[in-house]
């Protein structure tokens, strides 16, 4: 049975808060492992779902994508740069340290040293400790994202972090795809403990006997975590017993979990974007907006959702989600064969070109066969496509490399805001400033940064949210990109998992309040 997450109510706390004496396993199988217990090492979702199980951030989304506090108890704005947050007294560590400003002080400092979370962190001037539980965040200049970015606060423990492994390496050496202490150990404030980690085979749980929590339904004492690559496989294993909640749930199984009497499906519509990008530097023709026009008129994007997705993909026109800032409700979805013949043709291309295509075949739902669809679509306007799709580990130093005339990237935006996807998507690449950094294409509108720039200083919402839906609507016009869809999230669990409240669109399920019959 299918089921949206609204059905969390508060007549389901009141029943299940009993339920939380019970000692319950969970197995769970995802389609990878963390790649290391370094919460600061990479961002990604793996990272993202390791970090709600073993810590808490300062504030957390809620499903309806609002904030509630969770190692902040409440928060005030003291000006126009600067929010004071006030801790939870008494909270421990997996150590049994306690928990004081300092260590948020000392964890927003290394992140602001990370490779993959100082951009995120860039807009910030400072930590400033107030008095043992109160901390004050201090931006650089007026910036209306400070709560958003906060949910990236995991605070870790920095008297554990102090001083030197016995190799005679710092503890808290923050090292990209090493062997370090911190890749390999973690002391937050979590509900989960980690107590046995192989790399691609198991990683095993605890509940945190002194977790801060005591008002939390979560009834999960143990959970086991195994990476199953295949989706075949991690189905099978669904069905078969073997484990009890999997993700990513693959589209070809969707009608067969469905029909299950033996699990739910649960799905959510999606805020994660797949696109694909025209490189105007490898392409001359892709420098003339009515050839990347009729590319975009030539795509069936909602065909693709529909039939390849199975339903389970939202088709996009633009960056930004509904429910976004900067979503326009002016930008419609384009697919018109024979104006997009009609543009090649006043182009001066109409009898075509020949380009490269590289997509990832295990990174998106169904990527490779989307990016087969796309090039198939392409060849009705006479545009040849040699495409090329390859396991996520070898294509994304190709990405890195701009490495064909089109590439496949999604994204999720890291601060659930408009602003993130075109700061990474589409303003002009700035190796300095990290603006554009996953822009393969290569797009640069001087407008459109200014637009996005502006906008992150803009604390008067109405004024914020027009500056983006103009930088959506010229990115619309000038057919910066090729917007497919945006991936809808999708879980699949055994029939006894009250899974539906503990999911969000960010898929990062916060299984600390997980409730197990």
């Amino acid at each position: 049975m299918r089921r949206g997450v609204a059905l969390l109510a508060s007549a389901f706390l009141a029943t299940t808060l009993s339920a939380g004496a019970i000692a319950k396993t969970l197995k769970v199988a995802y389609d990878a492992d963390p790649v290391s217990l370094d919460l600061h090492e990479q961002l990604s979702g793996g990272t993202l779902q390791l970090s709600h199980m073993v810590a808490d951030p300062l504030v957390r989304w809620t499903q309806e994508l609002k904030f509630e506090g969770r190692l902040a108890e409440r928060w005030e704005r003291i000006d126009d740069r600067t929010i004071r947050f006030y801790l939870r007294k008494g909270v421990k560590f997996h150590s049994g340290n306690e928990l004081t400003a300092l260590d948020v002080k000392w964890t927003f400092n290394r992140l602001r040293t990370s490779p993959d979370f100082k951009a995120i962190f860039a807009p910030f001037e400072s930590a400033k400790v107030v008095d043992r539980h109160t901390v004050d965040l201090v931006t650089n200049k007026p910036y209306p994202l400070l709560l958003n970015v906060a949910t990236y606060i995991f605070p870790l423990d920095s008297k554990y972090y102090t001083g030197f492994d016995g190799n005679g390496k710092s503890k808290d050496a923050l090292v990209k795809h090493g062997n370090s202490y911190a890749s390999r150990h973690v002391s937050a404030t979590g509900p989960f403990v980690v107590t046995q980690r192989e790399q691609g085979v198991k990683v095993e749980f605890e509940r945190f006997k002194d977790y801060w929590d005591k008002k939390t339904p979560g009834n999960v004492s143990e959970v086991i975590l195994t990476p199953i690559k295949e989706d075949a496989t991690r189905v099978s294993a669904l069905l078969a017993g073997d484990v009890d909640f999997i993700n990513p749930v693959p589209p070809t199984d969707y009608d067969r979990l469905e029909k299950s009497d033996k699990v739910d499906m649960i799905s959510l519509e999606g805020t994660w974007i797949v696109t694909l990008q025209l490189n105007q530097k490898r392409v001359e023709a892709f420098k003339n907006p009515k050839v990347r026009l009729a590319i975009d008129y030539a795509v069936n994007n909602a065909g693709i959702a529909k039939k390849l997705m199975k339903g389970m993909g939202t088709p996009a026109a633009q960056l930004s989600p509904k429910g976004y800032m900067g979503h326009s409700d002016d930008i419609k979805l384009r697919y018109d064969l024979k104006k997009a013949k009609q543009l090649m043709k006043e182009a001066g291309y109409e009898k075509g070109l020949k380009v490269t295509m590289m997509a990832p075949n295990n990174r998106y739902v169904n990527d490779a066969k989307i990016a087969q669809a796309v090039a198939n679509m392409l060849a009705k306007i006479n545009i040849k496509v040699d495409l090329k799709t390859m396991p996520k580990a070898q294509y994304w130093p190709e990405f890195d490399k701009r490495a064909a005339d089109i590439m496949m990237i999604g994204w999720h935006s890291d601060t659930e805001d408009s602003a993130n996807f075109i700061e990474f998507l589409a303003m002009c690449p700035n190796a300095e400033t990290g603006y554009g950094q996953y822009n393969s294409g290569n797009y640069c509108n001087p407008e459109v940064d200014k637009l996005v720039v502006k906008s992150s200083e803009e604390t008067d919402l109405a004024k914020r949210q027009a500056m983006l839906q103009k930088a959506e609507n010229i990115l619309y016009n000038e057919a910066a990109f090729v917007p497919l869809h945006w991936q809808d999230p999708a879980w699949a669990a055994r029939k006894n998992i009250q899974l539906a409240p503990v999911v969000n669109v960010m898929n990062f399920p916060y299984l600390g309040d997980l409730v197990v019959k």
